[in-house]
Protein backbone atom coordinates (compact mmCIF):
# COMPACT_ATOMS: atom_id res chain seq x y z
CA UNK A 1 0.00 0.00 0.00
CA UNK A 2 2.91 2.26 0.70
CA UNK A 3 3.85 1.98 -2.80
CA UNK A 4 1.02 3.17 -4.40
CA UNK A 5 1.02 6.01 -1.37
CA UNK A 6 4.07 7.22 -2.94
CA UNK A 7 3.57 6.77 -6.44
CA UNK A 8 0.55 9.00 -5.97
CA UNK A 9 2.27 11.06 -3.88
CA UNK A 10 5.22 11.65 -6.96
CA UNK A 11 2.70 12.22 -9.33
CA UNK A 12 1.14 14.74 -7.60
CA UNK A 13 4.54 16.42 -6.74
CA UNK A 14 5.18 16.66 -10.88
CA UNK A 15 1.70 17.56 -11.68
CA UNK A 16 2.21 20.62 -9.00
CA UNK A 17 5.06 21.74 -9.90
CA UNK A 18 4.64 20.95 -13.95
CA UNK A 19 1.90 23.03 -13.70
CA UNK A 20 3.80 25.82 -12.29
CA UNK A 21 5.39 26.81 -15.12
CA UNK A 22 2.22 27.82 -16.39
CA UNK A 23 0.90 29.93 -13.89
CA UNK A 24 4.32 32.05 -14.14
CA UNK A 25 3.10 32.22 -18.09
CA UNK A 26 -0.66 33.43 -16.91
CA UNK A 27 0.64 35.26 -13.84
CA UNK A 28 3.49 37.26 -16.20
CA UNK A 29 0.60 38.86 -18.00
CA UNK A 30 -0.82 40.60 -14.48
CA UNK A 31 2.57 41.70 -12.90
CA UNK A 32 6.31 42.71 -13.33
CA UNK A 33 8.54 39.40 -13.17
CA UNK A 34 10.65 39.79 -10.45
CA UNK A 35 8.22 41.50 -8.53
CA UNK A 36 5.86 38.60 -8.99
CA UNK A 37 8.23 35.95 -7.98
CA UNK A 38 8.66 37.87 -4.73
CA UNK A 39 5.37 38.26 -3.79
CA UNK A 40 5.23 34.00 -4.31
CA UNK A 41 7.88 33.98 -1.54
CA UNK A 42 6.38 36.17 0.57
CA UNK A 43 3.57 34.17 1.10
CA UNK A 44 5.15 30.91 0.93
CA UNK A 45 8.01 31.57 2.94
CA UNK A 46 5.28 32.68 5.36
CA UNK A 47 3.65 29.30 5.51
CA UNK A 48 6.83 27.42 5.43
CA UNK A 49 7.99 29.09 8.86
CA UNK A 50 4.83 27.95 10.40
CA UNK A 51 5.29 24.62 9.62
CA UNK A 52 9.03 24.08 10.24
CA UNK A 53 7.77 25.69 13.72
CA UNK A 54 5.01 22.75 13.34
CA UNK A 55 7.51 20.04 12.99
CA UNK A 56 10.75 20.82 14.44
CA UNK A 57 11.55 21.52 18.02
CA UNK A 58 13.65 24.24 17.09
CA UNK A 59 13.28 25.87 13.56
CA UNK A 60 16.07 28.75 13.78
CA UNK A 61 19.28 28.37 12.43
CA UNK A 62 22.44 28.46 14.43
CA UNK A 63 25.82 29.18 14.27
CA UNK A 64 27.64 30.26 11.37
CA UNK A 65 27.77 27.34 8.68
CA UNK A 66 23.49 26.73 9.12
CA UNK A 67 23.10 30.64 8.46
CA UNK A 68 25.66 30.42 5.46
CA UNK A 69 23.75 27.52 4.10
CA UNK A 70 20.31 29.79 4.51
CA UNK A 71 22.06 32.33 2.91
CA UNK A 72 23.28 30.28 -0.39
CA UNK A 73 20.11 29.46 -0.43
CA UNK A 74 18.22 32.60 -0.70
CA UNK A 75 20.52 34.29 -2.87
CA UNK A 76 21.19 30.92 -5.41
CA UNK A 77 18.45 28.85 -5.08
CA UNK A 78 15.34 31.09 -4.41
CA UNK A 79 16.23 34.61 -5.34
CA UNK A 80 18.76 34.11 -8.54
CA UNK A 81 16.86 31.07 -9.89
CA UNK A 82 13.56 32.86 -9.67
CA UNK A 83 13.79 36.33 -10.26
CA UNK A 84 15.84 34.99 -13.46
CA UNK A 85 13.06 32.14 -14.12
CA UNK A 86 10.24 34.58 -14.25
CA UNK A 87 11.98 37.03 -16.43
CA UNK A 88 13.24 34.46 -19.00
CA UNK A 89 9.75 33.09 -19.43
CA UNK A 90 8.35 35.80 -20.63
CA UNK A 91 10.23 35.27 -23.77
CA UNK A 92 9.45 31.50 -24.37
CA UNK A 93 6.83 28.95 -23.72
CA UNK A 94 6.11 27.24 -20.23
CA UNK A 95 6.89 24.10 -21.35
CA UNK A 96 10.83 25.00 -23.14
CA UNK A 97 11.33 26.46 -19.34
CA UNK A 98 10.14 23.56 -17.54
CA UNK A 99 12.69 21.53 -20.42
CA UNK A 100 15.71 23.45 -19.47
CA UNK A 101 15.11 23.58 -15.74
CA UNK A 102 14.93 19.63 -15.79
CA UNK A 103 18.67 19.91 -16.85
CA UNK A 104 19.24 20.82 -13.46
CA UNK A 105 20.06 17.68 -11.94
CA UNK A 106 22.35 16.98 -14.44
CA UNK A 107 24.33 20.43 -13.72
CA UNK A 108 23.99 19.31 -10.34
CA UNK A 109 25.70 16.58 -10.60
CA UNK A 110 28.23 17.58 -12.63
CA UNK A 111 29.64 20.89 -10.23
CA UNK A 112 29.53 18.14 -7.21
CA UNK A 113 31.77 16.09 -9.53
CA UNK A 114 34.15 19.82 -10.19
CA UNK A 115 33.58 20.87 -6.82
CA UNK A 116 35.43 17.80 -4.88
CA UNK A 117 38.81 17.17 -6.23
CA UNK A 118 38.47 13.02 -5.27
CA UNK A 119 35.89 12.55 -6.91
CA UNK A 120 35.54 12.45 -10.88
CA UNK A 121 33.41 12.14 -13.85
CA UNK A 122 33.85 9.05 -15.82
CA UNK A 123 33.67 9.13 -19.62
CA UNK A 124 29.62 8.45 -19.63
CA UNK A 125 29.30 11.38 -17.27
CA UNK A 126 31.15 13.52 -19.59
CA UNK A 127 29.18 12.66 -22.04
CA UNK A 128 26.00 12.83 -20.38
CA UNK A 129 26.61 16.82 -19.72
CA UNK A 130 27.23 17.07 -23.30
CA UNK A 131 24.47 15.55 -23.82
CA UNK A 132 22.04 18.06 -21.42
CA UNK A 133 23.79 20.77 -22.88
CA UNK A 134 23.40 19.72 -26.42
CA UNK A 135 19.23 19.49 -25.63
CA UNK A 136 19.27 23.06 -24.24
CA UNK A 137 20.95 23.98 -27.01
CA UNK A 138 18.04 22.26 -29.44
CA UNK A 139 15.60 24.38 -27.63
CA UNK A 140 17.33 27.89 -27.97
CA UNK A 141 18.55 27.06 -31.43
CA UNK A 142 20.11 30.52 -31.10
CA UNK A 143 20.46 32.36 -34.92
CA UNK A 144 24.02 33.84 -35.00
CA UNK A 145 22.65 36.63 -36.54
CA UNK A 146 20.73 37.60 -33.80
CA UNK A 147 21.98 36.31 -30.46
CA UNK A 148 20.21 39.25 -28.64
CA UNK A 149 16.36 37.41 -29.66
CA UNK A 150 14.09 37.69 -27.11
CA UNK A 151 13.57 33.50 -27.66
CA UNK A 152 17.28 33.35 -27.35
CA UNK A 153 17.54 35.65 -24.21
CA UNK A 154 14.64 33.88 -22.40
CA UNK A 155 16.27 30.14 -22.96
CA UNK A 156 19.53 31.78 -21.71
CA UNK A 157 18.28 33.45 -18.70
CA UNK A 158 16.63 30.23 -17.65
CA UNK A 159 19.69 28.03 -18.09
CA UNK A 160 21.45 30.72 -16.04
CA UNK A 161 18.45 29.90 -13.59
CA UNK A 162 18.71 26.45 -13.75
CA UNK A 163 22.62 26.79 -13.73
CA UNK A 164 22.12 29.28 -10.18
CA UNK A 165 19.73 26.46 -8.24
CA UNK A 166 22.23 24.42 -9.53
CA UNK A 167 24.88 25.78 -7.81
CA UNK A 168 23.10 26.66 -4.95
CA UNK A 169 22.56 23.01 -4.39
CA UNK A 170 25.99 22.01 -4.55
CA UNK A 171 27.82 24.55 -2.10
CA UNK A 172 24.91 23.89 0.88
CA UNK A 173 26.04 20.13 0.31
CA UNK A 174 29.38 21.04 0.79
CA UNK A 175 28.83 23.14 3.95
CA UNK A 176 27.38 20.02 5.59
CA UNK A 177 25.83 22.29 8.35
CA UNK A 178 23.18 19.62 9.62
CA UNK A 179 20.69 22.09 8.97
CA UNK A 180 17.06 20.37 8.61
CA UNK A 181 15.46 20.70 5.05
CA UNK A 182 12.57 22.15 6.51
CA UNK A 183 14.50 25.43 8.27
CA UNK A 184 16.45 25.80 4.87
CA UNK A 185 13.29 25.87 2.67
CA UNK A 186 11.65 28.48 5.10
CA UNK A 187 13.86 30.61 5.77
CA UNK A 188 15.81 30.43 2.81
CA UNK A 189 12.38 31.16 1.11
CA UNK A 190 11.90 34.46 3.09
CA UNK A 191 15.60 35.67 2.82
CA UNK A 192 15.19 34.95 -1.25
CA UNK A 193 11.63 37.27 -1.35
CA UNK A 194 13.55 39.99 0.34
CA UNK A 195 16.41 39.68 -1.61
CA UNK A 196 13.74 39.76 -4.95
CA UNK A 197 11.98 42.87 -3.54
CA UNK A 198 15.69 44.49 -3.32
CA UNK A 199 15.85 43.60 -6.79
CA UNK A 200 12.18 44.58 -8.16
CA UNK A 201 12.75 47.98 -6.55
CA UNK A 202 16.56 48.65 -8.19
CA UNK A 203 14.80 48.11 -11.62
CA UNK A 204 11.67 50.14 -11.06
CA UNK A 205 8.83 47.78 -10.77
CA UNK A 206 6.08 48.59 -8.76
CA UNK A 207 3.20 47.43 -6.91
CA UNK A 208 1.09 49.75 -9.11
CA UNK A 209 2.18 47.89 -12.12
CA UNK A 210 -0.10 44.76 -10.80
CA UNK A 211 -2.95 44.28 -12.64
CA UNK A 212 -5.23 42.85 -9.94
CA UNK A 213 -7.73 40.01 -11.57
CA UNK A 214 -9.24 37.14 -10.60
CA UNK A 215 -6.88 35.41 -13.10
CA UNK A 216 -3.96 37.11 -11.44
CA UNK A 217 -4.83 35.65 -7.57
CA UNK A 218 -4.87 32.20 -8.92
CA UNK A 219 -1.50 32.32 -10.59
CA UNK A 220 0.20 33.49 -7.64
CA UNK A 221 -1.97 31.87 -5.15
CA UNK A 222 -1.66 28.58 -6.98
CA UNK A 223 2.50 29.26 -7.25
CA UNK A 224 2.51 29.94 -3.38
CA UNK A 225 0.45 27.68 -1.85
CA UNK A 226 0.37 24.71 -3.80
CA UNK A 227 3.74 24.58 -6.20
CA UNK A 228 5.35 25.93 -3.41
CA UNK A 229 4.11 25.13 0.30
CA UNK A 230 2.02 21.77 -0.70
CA UNK A 231 4.91 20.90 -3.39
CA UNK A 232 7.51 21.35 -0.38
CA UNK A 233 5.60 19.27 2.02
CA UNK A 234 5.29 16.46 -0.47
CA UNK A 235 9.05 16.59 -1.55
CA UNK A 236 10.06 16.37 2.22
CA UNK A 237 7.75 13.32 2.97
CA UNK A 238 9.32 11.31 -0.66
CA UNK A 239 12.86 12.52 0.45
CA UNK A 240 12.51 10.45 3.57
CA UNK A 241 11.47 7.28 1.85
CA UNK A 242 12.72 7.35 -1.91
CA UNK A 243 15.91 9.13 -1.79
CA UNK A 244 17.23 11.74 -3.77
CA UNK A 245 17.97 10.09 -7.39
CA UNK A 246 13.89 9.04 -7.52
CA UNK A 247 13.04 12.71 -6.51
CA UNK A 248 14.95 13.89 -9.23
CA UNK A 249 12.79 11.88 -11.15
CA UNK A 250 9.91 14.74 -10.93
CA UNK A 251 12.01 17.37 -12.93
CA UNK A 252 11.47 14.53 -15.99
CA UNK A 253 7.81 13.83 -15.78
CA UNK A 254 6.74 17.70 -14.89
CA UNK A 255 7.78 19.10 -18.29
CA UNK A 256 4.89 16.70 -19.47
CA UNK A 257 2.62 18.04 -17.08
CA UNK A 258 3.44 21.82 -18.27
CA UNK A 259 3.52 20.91 -21.73
CA UNK A 260 -1.05 19.37 -21.76
CA UNK A 261 -1.75 21.82 -19.12
CA UNK A 262 -0.06 24.83 -21.14
CA UNK A 263 -1.95 23.36 -24.17
CA UNK A 264 -4.64 23.55 -22.82
CA UNK A 265 -5.09 26.47 -21.00
CA UNK A 266 -2.64 28.74 -23.10
CA UNK A 267 -2.75 26.51 -26.43
CA UNK A 268 1.02 26.49 -26.18
CA UNK A 269 2.28 23.68 -28.45
CA UNK A 270 5.77 22.30 -28.45
CA UNK A 271 7.80 21.39 -31.48
CA UNK A 272 9.79 18.77 -32.37
CA UNK A 273 12.99 19.89 -31.74
CA UNK A 274 12.13 20.61 -27.99
CA UNK A 275 10.72 17.18 -27.26
CA UNK A 276 14.13 15.94 -28.72
CA UNK A 277 16.03 18.58 -26.56
CA UNK A 278 14.43 16.84 -23.74
CA UNK A 279 14.73 13.48 -24.38
CA UNK A 280 18.70 14.15 -24.70
CA UNK A 281 18.83 15.94 -21.17
CA UNK A 282 16.60 12.97 -19.96
CA UNK A 283 19.76 10.80 -21.98
CA UNK A 284 22.14 12.70 -19.66
CA UNK A 285 20.43 12.46 -16.13
CA UNK A 286 20.61 8.37 -17.37
CA UNK A 287 24.10 8.59 -17.73
CA UNK A 288 25.47 10.18 -15.29
CA UNK A 289 23.28 8.90 -12.27
CA UNK A 290 23.70 5.16 -14.25
CA UNK A 291 24.99 3.42 -11.09
CA UNK A 292 22.57 4.46 -8.70
CA UNK A 293 19.41 4.00 -11.15
CA UNK A 294 21.34 0.39 -11.69
CA UNK A 295 21.07 0.06 -8.43
CA UNK A 296 17.30 0.57 -8.22
CA UNK A 297 16.42 -1.75 -11.00
CA UNK A 298 14.36 -4.86 -9.98
CA UNK A 299 17.09 -8.18 -9.52
CA UNK A 300 15.51 -11.48 -11.61
CA UNK A 301 15.77 -14.36 -9.16
CA UNK A 302 15.98 -17.59 -10.83
CA UNK A 303 13.44 -20.64 -10.06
Amino acid sequence: MSGYRDAALFLSLAAAWGASFVAIKAGLSYFPPVLFAALRYDIAGVLMIAYAWYVLDDPVPRGRDQWAVVGVGAVLMIGAYHALLFIGEQHTTSAAAAVIVSLSPVLTTGLARIALPESRLALPGLVGILAGLFGVGLIARPDPANLLAPTSVGVGLIFLATAAFATGSVVTKRIDAGLPVETMEAWSMLGGAVLMHACSRLIGESMADIVWTLEALLAIGYLAIVASAIGFLIYFALLDRLGPVEINLVSYVAPIVTAVVGWLLLGETIDALTLVGFLAIVVGFALIKRRALLDRLPVGHSG
